[in-house]
């Protein structure tokens, strides 16, 4: 209960204190100038939202004339906010998230990036309920986005039962606190999800221990203490002072752990680079399936080699690299292996925890670029995968470029006639469009190895 000295009317203060406080319903009781009640003005949020309104007015009426029932009103529209939010079909323990990208690239861009978050959000196990896309001049350094904008998101999350906001932006410390104490709504963003992805496929103990160094690199920086009255001291008798606080005490131990998983990817590494040694002393050319991800990578090794190596329609599938023998049709057998698929914007921690892994791909006589020609988008995928491979010191090693889910496509003859110069097209589901790819794939083998090699696909990476 508040005055208005003024007599104003609803403000957008008492609307956001609706919003924010949790409030079924907001009155304000205007009085007469002999102090009597006068009208009685009356607001309440909506399940979902009309004419862009997340609330409705109800007409004024004098307090003496007010028959509608308070507890009626609110049993029905928590009701209704019940059945909106449609709680009963969501499984127990996962998340229902609004995914929110806001950001200055022009508005296809910025769809496209979407669409991309909602993959890796589904690849998560994340129920989706909605999305929210804003484009600013500028992007706001507290909220990355206006007040106005962020508290019409927090009823949308209340209208939907949501519990998880995902930001398609890498959010710093300060924001994901000034988002969290702003809407009561657990924050994360792109980075984080990815970093779950991972965390949820890594099979391998050295997969483990990359994902577990990659979280703590990003945790570390975002740690903050919310007891900032030093109660949990270290200090004592000898060690008279404040001591460690909480927050010191946790990016110690973050620090230690770090320093423990690098000693331990250090030493399978060194198996690793033991295992890469025989296979050298074999003399057996290897082969790198690389890619964006979900572009068919696994698909085609397990055709190519008749394995059942999980490949699934979702983004981060298969992480752990794999490999495999392989027969070529004029009796040369070599090593294929399948690594982790590539993403843009593939936060730095990952990359970094993740070259040791890659490093695999430095041994590789040829690398195989696997493309969805399917997507709409797959010439930008082309690009981020060539950058991340420059980034890699990838240049010098061949590259074939494979578009793969030619099946999928509305004009499969059109779209060879317009790739027929540039790679092969395949379909890695369907083996008997494998032959071509496997008869240039030779060819590359024989000029990387420095047999003569005659029109090949192959290019620098």
């Amino acid at each position: 209960m508040h005055t208005h000295l003024a007599g104003e009317k609803i403000s957008d203060e008492d609307l956001m204190d609706l919003l924010f406080l949790r409030l079924d319903l907001l009155s304000v009781l205007y009085v007469d100038a002999e102090g009597l009640p006068e009208k009685l003005n009356s607001v309440h949020l909506l399940p979902e939202q009309q004419d862009g309104s997340g609330w409705v007015f109800l007409e004024p009426v004098h307090p003496a004339n007010q028959k509608e029932s308070f507890e009626n009103l609110i049993s029905s529209l928590e009701e209704e906010f019940t059945r909106k939010s449609d709680t009963a079909t969501v499984r127990k323990n996962k998340d229902r998230a609004l995914l929110i990208s806001v950001n200055t690239e022009p508005k296809s861009v910025a769809e496209e990036s979407m669409a991309e978050l909602v993959e890796l959000a589904r690849s998560d196990n994340v129920q989706v309920l909605g999305t929210v896309l804003q484009r600013r001049k500028k992007i706001d350094p507290r909220f990355i986005m206006g007040k106005g904008k962020l508290a019409d998101i927090m009823i949308k999350a209340l209208q939907l039962d949501a519990n998880l906001l995902i930001f398609n932006q890498e959010l710093n410390p300060s924001q994901i606190r000034s988002i969290t104490d702003f809407t009561d709504l657990r924050v994360i963003d792109r980075t984080q999800l990815i970093l779950d992805i991972f965390a949820n496929r890594a099979m391998s103990r050295e997969g483990k221990l990359q994902i577990e160094m990659a979280q703590l690199k990003y945790m570390l920086p975002r740690l903050s203490s919310r007891d900032d009255a030093l109660s949990r001291l270290t200090g004592g008798i000898g060690a008279r002072g404040p001591g460690e606080t909480k927050l010191e005490i946790d990016r110690r131990r973050i620090n230690d752990r770090l320093a423990r998983l690098a000693k331990e990817l250090k030493n399978v590494g060194k198996e690793r680079y033991r295992r890469r040694s025989k296979r050298r002393k074999n003399d057996l050319p290897v082969i790198s399936l690389v890619g964006y991800t979900n572009a068919g990578k696994s698909t085609l090794l397990n055709t190519l080699t008749n394995s059942s190596i999980i490949a699934e329609n979702k983004l981060f599938a298969t992480l752990d690299p794999t490999s495999r023998r392989l027969r070529f049709p004029q009796d040369v057998e070599v090593i294929i292996t399948d690594t982790v698929g590539f993403i843009r914007h593939l936060p730095d921690e990952l990359l970094q925890a993740f070259k040791a892994t890659l490093e695999e791909l430095q041994e590789a006589d040829l690398l195989v670029h696997v493309i969805d020609v399917a997507n709409p988008s797959y010439r930008q995928h082309m690009q981020v995968v060539d950058s991340l491979l420059s980034e890699l010191d990838l240049n010098d090693i061949q590259c074939l470029k494979v578009f793969n889910k030619i099946d999928r496509v509305a004009d499969p003859e059109a779209v060879r006639r317009d790739l027929e110069t540039e790679g092969v097209v395949i379909s890695a589901v369907d083996r008997t469009t494998l032959q071509p790819f496997l008869d240039e794939a030779q060819r590359c083998m024989g000029k990387s190895l420095g047999s003569d090699s005659q029109n090949s696909y192959c290019r620098e990476a």
